[in-house]
């Protein structure tokens, strides 16, 4: 005779499953997000890059 099915079991695998995909993928968000500020943090704010900078302005 055939097992009746477990509903519960079967569902609670897929949550399981779910849980670690979202996990997963929040935690390479978090390093991307770690990835960005460490860059971030490397360059000077307050100047602008010298591609950024007009041309007809010369210092004197």
């Amino acid at each position: 005779m055939a097992r009746r099915p477990n509903y519960g079991q079967q569902r609670a695998e897929i949550n399981r499953g779910k849980q670690a995909k979202k996990a997963e993928k929040q935690r390479e968000r978090d390093e991307a997000v770690a990835r960005r500020k460490a860059g971030r943090d490397g360059e000077p704010e307050d100047e602008a890059p010298p591609e950024l900078e007009p041309e007809h302005v010369k210092p004197d």
